[in-house]
């Protein structure tokens, strides 16, 4: 995916997840060498860090989340709330955009 591709799939992620009610907290959270995070929101008091995958074509871009890389997504989470020093109760979600298509699959899990 070009980066210009993967920027507009973000922004759109973020419109669809802020007419949603979830507020913003950071974006492309760079966890050394475990990997990013893509979104990181707060709603209610549960703090979501999502992963943004989008495809232009018939694949379904839900299976580029793989084991492996939903395990950095964890333990780039975990990296996350030591260096902020937070204690919110979190989840991991997927937001998937399709053609017009925007999915939000909250809560993945191995």
């Amino acid at each position: 995916m070009s980066r210009f591709f993967g920027k507009l799939s973000e922004d759109r992620a973020i419109d669809f997840l802020q007419e949603r009610g979830f507020k913003i907290v950071d974006r492309n959270f760079y966890a050394s060498k475990l990997g990013e995070i893509d979104i990181i929101a707060l709603k209610g008091n549960v703090l979501h860090f999502i992963e943004v995958k989008a495809g232009q074509k018939s694949f379904e871009p839900i299976y580029n989340i793989t084991p492996v890389k939903l395990n950095r997504i964890i333990k780039s989470a975990y990296f996350y709330l030591k260096q902020k020093r937070l204690k919110y109760a979190w989840v991991i979600d997927a937001l998937i955009i399709k053609k017009d298509k925007i999915e939000l699959i909250e809560n993945i899990t191995l």
